[in-house]
């Protein structure tokens, strides 16, 4: 064992690595021996009936090098996978940053980016900070998402209501001050007359001041968050939409800062202002940002819905008695016992008794079909008369239909490669 001095083992860090291919005590003692001869490793133990290895390393050590160690004793490191929450990605660019970033982590096996649900779906041996820190390297915000904890969820599900609720506000105050600007500078080419009732009231020059006033509190209130994840994103010389939006409206903005207030700087017959266009393109980009959010709301809340019609739980045959299981705990291969009004559990064939079924739920037809042996059948429809059913699960988790559905939209497969192309 490694000897540590007391102010390292005060910076120790926990590993926990799933082990696949021991046998026998030897096994243990293999992997053992083998992951404490990794320079900064300080305890090690190998559990055989859990097949797991606890690890206490200083933090220099990674997760990549204990599994090659394993690997090189002869066992393996079955991959394993994480879900991450990654906020701040506004566009296609963004998904392909955020996945080169994570592919690029050593350990990472595959990656894929979900801009809808504003998600990262991992496979690898590689721990949650590594992940987080090379997403934050791109310019992103990333937490790990536990699948069993319904806290991180409300957690997510409250940070989304809130951005929603400041696109709103911001969308709103965007509104109130660009509505004056566009109507005093583009009034005159709708209005027959605007233009000579402005130079007869206010003048020319505090027409320019007014829109210059309230185009700055646009841009400096509900525009500033372009300005806050775009000019960032220049800096790391990987440019997205906030930077465009910033770049583009910072360019209108001074070029009417001079016209107004140094016109002399500017050539003859080019003396003209262009707030209008700033505060006209922050305000229509934080309406459509205010229309995805919401329609990504209502999906989210769709999707919630639906899975939450799935059955909890199911009544399987194993050793000869029926004993109730959760549905993660069904396995390809298993017996179910359906009886009537319950709700399928499980995708699978009917291997004893027949019924009438509900399938409106999938195919739309709203007449029960009749379900006899060989019958197939999807999860989460429901009996309608009064015969139980036997059903065998033929496919491996999620073994719902329903459950797939929410499966692939918490992750997505890899990307076609022409949008990896643009992407790039």
């Amino acid at each position: 064992m490694n000897a540590l001095t007391h102010q390292e083992s005060d910076l120790l860090t926990a590993i926990s690595l799933p082990i696949e291919g021991m046998t026998c005590a030897s096994c243990v003692g293999r992997v053992e021996k083998a992951l404490r001869k990794v320079d900064g490793v300080d305890s090690v133990t190998v559990n055989l009936a859990t097949e797991r290895a606890d690890i206490k390393a200083r933090s220099s050590v990674t997760r990549q090098a204990l599994v090659n160690t394993i690997e090189a004793a002869g066992y393996s490191v079955p991959a394993a996978t994480l879900d991450l929450s990654v906020e701040g990605m506004t566009c296609a660019s963004c998904v392909g940053r955020v996945e080169k970033a994570l592919k690029a982590v050593p350990g990472v096996a595959e990656a894929t980016v979900n801009l809808a649900t504003e998600r990262a779906h991992v496979r690898g041996n590689v721990n949650a900070d590594t992940l987080v820190a090379a997403i934050a390297a791109a310019g992103y915000e990333a937490r790990p998402i536990d699948a069993g904890a319904s806290a991180d969820e409300e957690a997510a599900n409250e940070r989304k209501d809130a951005e929603r609720a400041a696109l709103k506000r911001d969308l709103t105050l965007a509104a109130v001050l660009t509505l004056p600007v566009f109507v005093l500078e583009m009034g005159s080419h709708l209005i027959p007359g605007m233009h000579d009732l402005i130079l007869r009231t206010i003048g020319a020059q505090w027409n320019w001041y007014i829109q210059f006033a309230l185009t700055t509190l646009v841009l400096a209130m509900p525009g500033f968050r372009f300005y806050r994840q775009g000019v960032p994103a220049l800096w790391r010389l990987a440019p997205d939409m906030n930077s465009l939006v910033a770049v583009g409206t910072f360019a209108a903005y001074a070029y009417s800062l001079a016209a107004t207030f140094a016109p002399s700087l500017l050539p003859a017959g080019t003396v003209n202002v262009y707030y209008e266009a700033a505060a006209v393109i922050v305000t229509l980009i934080l309406l459509g940002r205010f229309l995805e959010a919401r329609a990504k709301g209502r999906t989210s809340e769709a999707i919630k819905r639906l899975v939450g019609l799935q059955a909890k739980t199911a009544r399987v045959q194993r050793d000869g008695t029926v004993v109730e299981i959760p549905i993660a705990d069904v396995a390809a291969g298993d017996i179910i016992e359906v009886r009537p009004g319950e709700r399928i559990p499980v995708d699978g064939e009917v291997t004893q008794g027949q019924s009438y079924v509900d399938e409106s739920m999938i195919t739309g037809e709203p007449i029960p079909v009749a379900k006899s042996v060989d019958s197939k059948l999807v999860g989460a429809r429901s009996i309608k008369r009064v015969r139980c059913l036997s059903v065998r699960q033929r496919w491996a988790a999620p073994p719902c239909s329903l459950r797939s559905f929410a499966w692939s939209n918490k992750r997505k497969g890899p990307s076609c490669p022409s949008r990896r192309w643009w992407t790039k």
